[in-house]
C-alpha cells in the first residue's frame, strides 16, 4: 500500500472512550450507559504500558483461521460517517469577510504550485454536498470550522456574521436529512493574524484565545451538536507545523518547538474540555475530545526489549497526546527519560486540568503515519507495519476499552479495497477482541485540496470536476462501495459464505501431484538427471534383497494418502534425448511403465503430463532446445506429436488421462511460442484421438494455469473491464482456441490492437480446424487470487475463496465441459508439520468446490492436491520430511480424512452407497497391442478348428463301432 501525505490512505480510526467522571450519556449512546459508567471509574486505573500484551497475545491466535475473512455486521447502532476539512473544500479563501489562515499564507510562499482559494467550492454548494451525502446513506457527517472565517482575526471582536451563518446554514441541511453532524473546531488552518502577532500556537497565550474561540461555536451551534473535536492530529500540527516545517505555518530549525507547542495544544483542548463540561454539557449533552494519530510498529526481534522498544514508538506519536488525556494527565515516561528536559513538564495542577479530558478516544491510523512523515528515528530500530486491529487492541488495553469510530481515506477503487480490510478489521475488534467499535467515518466526501500533495492526488467518495463552474460532483467506485456496506451494516453472512455440506460423486477423482523420482529395484543404479541416462552399478544391491520388486519407493506414500489419482509429468528430453522417437531411452520407458502398473496394483489411477513448462529450463530435446525451441513451426509441433506416440503407444495401457501441456499459458512465454504449443497440443490430440482411442479409451486435453482475476469492485464497469482482459489474456489466451471459437479472445485481439501491438498470430483457416475442440475435459492449476483495477493491472496476490467464480466462469463459457482441478495448494515453511495454512487453504477450497458443484452444476469430475512432498516440492508437500524419516502433517491427514468422507456429509445422514469399482486388469494390455492380438487370434482359431477335427472324427468312429 503506497503512503501518501496528509490524508490517510488507510484508517483513520477514531476511538471513543468515556473518561471523565460526571459524564451522563443521552441520545445515541444511552444503550451503552452501564459500561460507559464502568469506564468513566475505571479509566483511571489503566496501567501504564499494558498494552504490551497486544503482540504477544496476536502472536498466540489461530493462524490462518483468525486472519479469514469475518461475515458479520456491525452492532445496530453502529454510526457510519462521512468527513471534510475546511480549507481542502470549502474555498471562497477572501468572500464574505473571511480572514486569511496560515494555509492562505502558506501556499503562497516558496515553490507551491497551487492554493486552496478554491478547492471543492463547498461553500457555494451546499446543496450538491448535501445530496451526496444523502445518496451514502452514512448518519454522521464530520466537518470543520474555518476558524478565521468566523473570526477573521482570531478573536470574538472580529466576529464575521456571514461566515457563522453558512455553518448554521450547513447544519441546518444536514438536520433535514437526518444527519448528525460531527463538528471540527480545528482542522490546522489557525487565523494567519494569530500566527503573525503572536507566534501561533508556540504562545501560550493561544490557550484562551482557543478557550474564548470554542465558546462562541459552543454557545452558537451547540444546540444542534453532539459530538465535537477540539484539534485535529496535533502530532502533525506540532511536529510538522512547527518542526519539520512541511505543512503550514511552514516553521522549521528549532528541534524543541514541537514539544513546546504539543504543550500549549494540549492545554488549550483542556481549556476547551472544561468550559464544555461546566456550561454545555448539563443542557447539550454532547461529547467532545482530541482526535490522535498513530502508526503501528512490529518489533524487529521477539525479545522484550524489542517490545519496549515498539511502546516507546507509540508512546512518542500516540502516547506524547494520549496518555496526559486519558490515563495520569503527565507525558510517558518513555518520552521524559529519552527527551528529558526538552520536554515541558506539567505542574501538578496542570496534570489534574489536562487529565480525563476527552469523552472518546479518536484515533487516526494510516499506511504511514502522518503522510510519510513518520522517520526511522520514531521506529527506534522496529518495523512500522499497517494493523488497525492490533492498533485497537493496543489502544483498547492501554487507556482501558475505548469506543472507536472509524475513518479512512482513499485514492481510487483499489484503495477501497484496503477501505474494506480497514472495516473489516474494526469489525474483529468489536466481535472477537472486545474492542467497543461505535463508528466508522470514510475521509473525505469530495475532492479537494490534499494539503502539500496539492490537486495532485483525489481521495474522494465523490469525484469533483474542477473545470465545471459549478464544480460537479459524481459518485466513485468507493462511494457505491460504501453505501452498499452502509445498507448492509457491515458484511452479512451470505448462503454462499456458509460452509457446505455434501458429498461429491461416487466416481469423483481423488488426486495429489507430484514428480516421480528413481525407481529402486534391487538392483542400484547411477541416473544422469540431466539426460535420463541410467547405468547399473555392478557389485551393489539394495537390501533386503528378498522384497518385491518395485520402480518407486513412495507408491505406499501414494496409497496410505487414500487418492485415487496421481498426476506426474514426464521429460522428454529424458525420455527422447536426441530427438528422435526411433532412439528413445529405453531404460526410462522401462522406469515409467512400471511405475504406471505399480501405481495401478495400488488402486491408485496415474495421470500423465507430457510436457511440463518451467522458467528455468525447456525440456525440450536438445536439437529443437538449441533450434528456435517452440518458435520452429515445422519441426517442433510435429516432433511433440511423434514424441506423444512414443508415451501412448508405450503407457497407453496404464495411463487413461493425459494432459499434454501442463501450464503453457506463462507470462514469459511469447505470443508465438503459445500458438505453436496450441498447434503442437492439437496434433497430439489429434493423435490419440485417431490412432489410440479406440483402443485404449482414455482422454486428452491440456492443463492451464489459472490464478481468478477479480475486480477490485465487481460494480464497477472500469473494474471489471480490466478484469477481463486480464482474464483473456492469460487463461483465454489458450483456452478459447481450444475450448471456444478457435481463435484468440476477441477482447485480447482488440486490446492489442489499440496498442498498436502485431506480436499476436492469426490461425490460418487450416489451424483453427485443427486447433478447436481439441479436448476431452478442462484442466486447472490455481493457487491464488489477483485484484484488478482500472488504475493498475499488474495486482497483488490476495488469499481467500473466489473458487465459486473460478469453477463458473468456466461453465459460463464453455457450458457443461467436465473440469479437474489439477493442482491447488499453498506454500507453507517444509519445517511447520502442522501446517495449519494448508489444512485451512485445502478444506476451504475443496469447501468450495463442493458449492460449485451442488450448487452451480459444475461438472467437476476431480481434485488434485499440491503437492506429494517436501522432499520433491519444497515447502508444498503434504509429506514432510527429517533427514530419511517421512513425516506425516496435519494437512496430509485433513485430506485423507475428506477423501474418506468423499466430501463434508451432513452430520448423522445415512453414508453414501458407492459401488465397487472394478480392479484394474493388468494384463488386458497385451490385447491392445495389434501384432500380439493377431497372433493369439491365429493360434485360438488353429485351436478351436483342431478341437472341431477332433470332435468330429471322434463321433464319427464312434458311430462306426456302434
Amino acid at each position: 500500500l503506497v503512503p501518501s501525505c496528509f490524508h490517510w490512505i488507510g484508517g483513520l480510526v477514531w476511538v471513543w472512550l468515556q473518561s471523565g467522571s460526571l459524564i451522563q450519556q443521552t441520545g445515541i449512546m444511552r444503550d451503552l450507559i452501564a459500561l460507559l459508567t464502568f469506564l468513566a471509574f475505571t479509566s483511571a486505573a489503566a496501567k501504564p504500558n499494558a498494552g504490551l500484551k497486544t503482540w504477544s497475545r496476536f502472536s498466540k491466535l489461530p493462524y490462518p483461521g483468525d486472519k479469514a475473512f469475518l461475515y458479520d455486521t456491525f452492532p445496530e447502532d453502529f454510526i457510519w460517517a462521512v468527513g471534510t476539512a475546511a480549507y481542502q473544500v470549502e474555498g471562497a479563501f477572501e468572500k464574505d469577510g473571511k480572514g486569511l489562515s496560515i494555509w492562505d499564507t502558506f501556499t503562497r510562499g516558496g515553490n507551491r504550485m497551487a492554493t486552496g482559494d478554491v478547492g471543492s467550492d463547498s461553500y457555494h454548494n451546499i446543496h450538491a454536498d448535501i445530496r451526496a451525502i444523502g445518496q451514502l446513506g452514512v448518519s454522521h457527517y464530520r466537518f470543520s470550522l474555518s476558524w478565521s472565517r468566523i473570526f477573521p482575526n482570531g478573536t470574538r471582536g472580529s466576529y464575521n456574521k456571514i461566515g457563522t451563518n453558512y455553518y448554521r446554514t450547513l447544519i441546518k441541511r444536514l438536520k433535514e436529512i437526518r444527519v448528525q453532524p460531527v463538528v471540527t473546531l480545528y482542522h490546522w488552518d489557525l487565523p494567519d493574524h494569530l500566527q503573525q502577532s503572536l507566534g501561533g500556537w508556540s504562545n501560550p497565550e493561544l490557550v484562551g484565545i482557543f478557550k474564548d474561540y470554542a465558546d462562541f461555536c459552543f454557545h452558537t451551534f451547540g444546540d444542534d451538536v453532539k459530538y465535537w473535536i477540539t484539534i485535529d492530529n496535533p502530532f502533525v500540527v506540532a511536529r510538522h507545523g512547527y518542526g519539520t516545517g512541511v505543512v503550514a505555518p511552514g516553521i522549521k530549525n528549532d528541534p524543541d518547538l514541537p514539544f513546546r507547542v504539543g504543550h500549549n495544544l494540549l492545554k488549550a483542548h483542556a481549556a476547551a474540555w472544561h468550559l464544555y463540561d461546566r456550561h454545555y454539557r448539563p443542557r447539550q449533552h454532547g461529547k467532545l475530545s482530541m482526535a490522535l494519530a498513530s502508526h503501528w510498529i512490529k518489533p524487529s526481534r521477539t525479545r522484550l526489549e524489542s517490545l519496549r522498544e515498539c511502546q516507546c514508538s507509540l508512546d512518542h506519536v500516540l502516547g506524547w497526546f494520549a496518555r496526559p488525556l486519558f490515563t495520569d494527565g503527565d507525558y510517558p515516561p518513555c518520552m521524559k527519560a529519552r527527551l528529558g528536559s526538552r520536554l515541558p513538564s506539567f505542574t501538578q495542577e496542570e496534570r489534574e486540568q489536562v487529565r480525563g479530558t476527552a469523552d472518546f478516544f479518536a484515533l487516526s491510523h494510516g499506511a504511514a503515519l502522518s503522510f510519510q512523515l513518520i522517520n526511522d528515528s520514531l521506529k527506534f530500530g522496529q518495523q512500522e507495519d499497517l494493523d488497525l486491529r492490533m492498533l485497537l487492541y493496543w489502544v483498547n488495553a492501554e487507556y482501558d476499552r475505548p469506543y472507536v469510530l472509524g475513518n479512512t481515506k482513499t485514492e481510487d477503487p483499489k484503495h477501497m479495497y484496503y477501505l474494506k480490510t480497514f472495516i473489516a478489521e474494526a469489525l474483529k475488534s468489536i466481535i472477537i477482541d472486545g474492542v467497543n467499535v461505535i463508528g466508522y467515518t470514510a475521509w473525505s466526501l469530495i475532492d479537494g485540496f490534499e494539503w502539500h500533495r496539492e490537486y495532485g492526488i483525489r481521495r474522494g467518495l465523490y469525484y469533483v470536476d474542477f473545470n465545471t463552474p459549478d464544480m460537479k460532483r459524481e459518485p466513485k467506485t468507493s462511494a457505491t462501495f460504501y453505501r452498499n456496506v452502509i445498507q448492509r451494516n457491515g458484511f452479512p453472512e451470505l448462503p454462499e459464505n456458509r460452509p457446505a455440506q455434501g458429498v461429491f460423486p461416487c466416481d469423483f477423482a481423488w488426486g495429489v501431484s507430484s514428480t516421480p523420482s528413481q525407481f529402486a529395484d534391487p538392483s542400484v543404479y547411477r541416473w544422469n538427471v540431466n539426460n535420463g541416462e541410467l547405468m547399473r552399478l555392478e557389485g551393489f544391491s539394495s537390501p533386503p534383497l528378498r522384497r518385491n520388486t518395485h520402480c518407486a519407493d513412495y507408491v505406499d506414500e501414494i496409497r496410505q494418502m487414500g487418492v485415487n489419482h496421481f498426476h506426474f509429468s514426464l521429460n522428454w528430453s529424458a525420455l527422447v534425448p536426441s530427438g528422435d522417437v526411433a532412439r528413445p531411452n529405453a531404460a526410462l520407458l522401462g522406469y515409467y511403465r512400471c511405475f504406471t502398473r505399480q501405481l495401478l496394483q495400488a488402486s491408485v489411477t496415474p495421470v500423465v503430463t507430457l510436457w511440463h513448462h518451467t522458467r528455468q529450463r525447456s525440456s525440450l530435446p536438445a536439437p529443437l532446445d538449441t533450434a528456435n525451441k517452440w518458435l520452429n513451426r515445422s519441426d517442433t509441433p510435429e516432433a511433440f506429436a511423434d514424441y506423444a506416440r512414443l508415451c501412448y503407444r508405450e503407457l497407453g495401457a496404464h495411463v487413461k488421462i493425459w494432459i499434454t501441456l501442463n501450464e503453457p499459458n506463462d507470462e514469459m512465454v511469447s505470443y508465438q511460442e503459445g500458438h505453436q504449443m496450441l498447434r503442437a497440443h492439437a496434433l497430439a490430440w489429434h493423435a490419440y484421438d485417431r490412432e489410440f482411442r479406440h483402443l485404449q479409451g482414455g482422454q486428452v486435453s491440456l492443463a492451464l494455469h489459472m490464478d481468478w482475476v477479480e475486480p477490485a469492485f465487481s460494480f464497477s464497469r472500469e473494474d471489471v473491464e480490466p478484469a477481463k482482459r486480464v482474464l483473456d489474456f492469460f487463461v483465454g489466451w489458450f483456452a478459447e482456441p481450444v475450448f471456444g471459437s478457435g481463435d484468440y479472445p476477441l477482447g485480447m485481439r482488440s486490446w492489442l490492437r489499440q496498442l498498436n501491438s502485431l506480436d499476436l498470430p492469426v490461425f490460418n483457416e487450416e489451424d483453427r480446424r485443427l486447433v478447436k475442440g481439441t479436448y476431452d475435459f478442462f484442466a486447472i492449476s490455481h493457487f491464488s487470487t489477483k485484484l484488478v483495477t482500472h488504475a493498475k493491472e499488474d495486482s497483488q496476490f490476495l488469499f481467500h475463496d473466489v473458487v465459486l467464480a473460478v469453477f463458473a466462469k468456466v461453465k459460463e463459457h464453455y457450458s457443461d465441459v467436465p473440469v479437474y482441478v489439477m493442482a491447488n495448494g499453498v506454500q507453507e515453511d517444509p519445517a511447520r508439520f502442522k501446517d495449519s495454512l494448508r489444512v485451512y487453504y485445502l478444506y476451504n477450497y475443496i469447501n468450495e468446490a463442493l458449492k460449485a458443484y451442488t450448487l452451480d452444476g459444475v461438472n467437476l469430475k476431480g481434485y488434485f492436491a499440491y503437492a506429494l512432498s517436501d522432499q520433491r516440492d519444497p515447502g508444498f508437500g503434504l509429506y514432510g520430511q527429517v533427514h530419511e524419516e517421512v513425516i506425516v502433517k496435519a494437512s496430509l491427514s485433513n485430506y485423507r480424512n475428506i477423501i474418506q468422507h468423499n466430501g463434508f456429509p451432513v452430520q448423522g445422514a445415512e453414508p453414501q452407497q458407492c459401488p465397487s469399482l472394478p480392479q484394474p486388469c493388468l494384463g488386458c494390455h497385451v490385447l491392445t497391442k495389434r501384432p500380439v492380438v493377431g497372433f493369439l487370434t491365429l493360434v485360438g482359431s488353429g485351436v478351436l478348428i483342431t478341437l472341431g477335427l477332433i470332435i468330429y472324427y471322434s463321433s464319427r468312429r464312434h458311430k462306426e463301432c456302434y
